[in-house]
């Protein structure tokens, strides 16, 4: 009885993802609501939302390489916005906060002079902040993601904008 028991567990684990991957990507959420101050919203499978003052959006997709979205109903929101990507960055790469708040905003900048997605690496984080208008010429906004870099690091700091 207790064999079948640990048998049926062993099989719900696997059928949802290792436990190791799960307890993994329970362990960043709770670190994101500490560094951030977000609250947890939902979770669906490896896909994690949260609520944040600064952030219409702000959801953590705990695959490899771990990868967020901030979304703001904004076209030019508020610092606070950028400082909430610095702090993320920080807890899912160990970026330093302020220099990723920094190319969020200089990123997000240049999105409103070209139209166009502009994407930059910094502390072993990729950033890629896009133009959100609608077709139906109702509702833009401010979107930016955020991701692991998995390239290894180049000495000496900030790399070129690809």
């Amino acid at each position: 009885m207790i064999l079948r028991a640990a048998a049926a567990g062993l099989a719900l684990c696997l059928a949802a993802g290792t436990p190791a991957r799960a307890d993994g990507c329970d362990a960043l959420t709770a670190r994101l609501i500490r560094g951030t101050g977000a609250s947890f919203a939902g979770r669906t499978g490896p896909l994690v939302v949260f609520r944040a003052t600064d952030a219409e959006r702000m959801s953590l997709d705990c695959g490899t390489p771990h990868r967020m979205i901030f979304r703001s109903r904004e076209r030019e929101p508020n610092r606070f916005y950028f400082v909430l990507i610095g702090l993320a960055a920080t807890t899912l790469a160990g970026a330093d906060a302020e220099r990723v708040e920094v190319l969020a905003l200089n990123l997000h900048q240049q999105t409103l002079l070209t139209g166009e997605p502009q994407q930059g690496r910094l502390g072993g984080v990729v950033l890629r902040c896009e133009p959100t208008d609608r077709l139906d010429g109702f509702s833009d906004g401010a979107l930016c993601r955020l991701a692991a870099d998995r390239r290894p690091r180049r000495r000496g700091g900030l790399s070129a904008r690809s």
